[in-house]
């Protein structure tokens, strides 16, 4: 396939041609069909970033753009080689830029690296004494800005490594090690990991694995009641009206939490969520800015979305190990409850309240490790897996049964 570049004033066809204009719509069509490839992606990425590294299986259909400038991240991800579709959300303004923003820079990107907790007295995300505010609110380089070092690299796998240091709001101070490994899976690696046979034809899909791993190289352990780390893995990507984040949960009004958390950004309108039979519908539009979390008590080790315009499932599998209580709780405020936090969250984004620019559009499905309590020399663990299968209605419907728990008829309904 050519690979293309498209200067940026192109991009003004997209949002500036009028109804009736045909030429214009046609071009528009041809310039979206061309951008929403994968083909497209590793061309832009290649002319903006040093040392990407392609992951890709015999055939080249299933391919994985890595970015080691970029904490080791997943950029995209394609099931249909360079003329497939790219599944990951890029932010191409702001990497063509070449500049660094203030409190956080949304390069985009299927996986990244992140730490908890983002808010509270344990905060490693605001300096001690600082208001819970936009305005006071960084992420720490290490995580936005800095790149991973990597450790070995194959056709299939890539590691890295980083050492970090990070000081939280109450004052506590961590020396972390990170390592990471970013692995391409095959079919029968699927199949193994979600317990299910695939489809023998009809379908398409790529799978990749993180593999994320914190050391405590301080020579202190790290103790609850001055703060404690997590892995958060987020994953960013492209939103379409018709795309409907789906959860299953455990929904049985005997525990003594809530079902979902809504109230980040204020709380979520009914019709942007809903909770149903054992299900969380949460609307990936990219057109509201809203986010949600469950507890580990209500969450399974299982979550994903239907984008019905472009027939693409996305699963995520993730580590929930059982009874394991703890975790960091994000919420920006100073809390009672530190360790009560989300062990799964999903972020629609959206005009910002003061009217300025959004970041994206993009939506999030995000996972957690628990609190981790380390010794000395100690380590955790955290597994974070991405799905995306493409092909007829029929065997999408059936993956979604198998996997979810629920039809596709049941997630398009929802919201309609």
């Amino acid at each position: 396939m050519k690979k293309f570049w498209i200067p940026g004033c192109i991009f003004g066809l997209l949002t500036a041609c009028q109804p009736g204009q045909d030429r214009n719509s046609a071009e528009v069509e041809d310039i979206k069909e061309v951008v929403n490839t994968f083909g497209y992606d590793l061309n832009f990425l290649q002319n903006h970033l040093d040392g990407l590294i392609i992951l890709k299986d015999d055939s080249a259909k299933s391919q994985v753009i890595v970015a080691p400038q970029y904490q080791g991240r997943v950029m995209t991800s394609t099931a249909g080689g360079e003329e497939g579709l790219s599944y990951g959300w890029i932010n191409y303004d702001l990497i063509s830029s070449g500049e660094l923003r203030e409190h956080m820079n949304p390069y985009g990107g299927e996986d990244r690296f992140w730490m908890g907790p983002e808010g509270g007295q344990y905060a490693i995300f605001f300096e001690q004494g600082d208001e819970f505010v936009y305005e006071n609110w960084q992420t720490p380089p290490a995580l936005d800005t800095e790149a991973f070092e990597v450790v070995s690299n194959s056709e299939k796998e890539v590691s890295f490594t980083k050492n970090i240091s990070l000081q939280n709001y109450s004052g506590t101070r961590f020396d972390v090690k990170v390592d990471r490994t970013i692995s391409l899976m095959d079919a029968s690696v699927v199949e193994n990991e979600l317990e299910i046979t695939l489809p023998s034809e009809g379908i398409d899909l790529v799978a990749f694995a993180s593999d994320n791993r914190i050391t405590n190289q301080g020579e202190k352990a790290w103790l609850k009641e001055e703060g404690l780390l997590s892995i958060w893995i987020l994953g960013m990507f492209k939103p379409s009206p018709s795309t409907t984040v789906v959860i299953p949960c455990d929904d049985d009004p005997a525990l003594d939490v809530p079902i979902v958390n809504d109230r980040y950004f204020g709380k979520v309108p009914e019709d942007r969520l809903k909770v149903e039979n054992g299900f969380i519908y949460f609307k990936g539009d990219g057109n509201f800015r809203s986010k949600i979390g469950l507890a580990p008590e209500r969450a399974k080790p299982i979550m994903g979305s239907y984008d019905a315009e472009n027939k693409v499932l996305t699963i995520v599998k993730f580590s929930l190990p059982q009874n394991a209580a703890d975790y960091v709780n994000s919420m920006w405020e100073i809390q009672n409850q530190p360790y009560t936090g989300d062990a799964i969250n999903a972020y629609n984004d959206g005009p910002l309240d003061d009217g300025s620019a959004q970041l994206g559009p993009f939506y999030e499905l995000e996972s957690s490790s628990p609190a981790a309590a380390l010794v000395a020399g100690e380590s955790i663990q955290h597994r974070h897996i991405t799905i995306h299968f493409s092909g007829s209605v029929e065997t999408l419907d059936q993956l979604a049964r198998e996997i979810l728990g629920v039809g596709l008829e049941q997630i398009n309904q929802v919201f309609s």
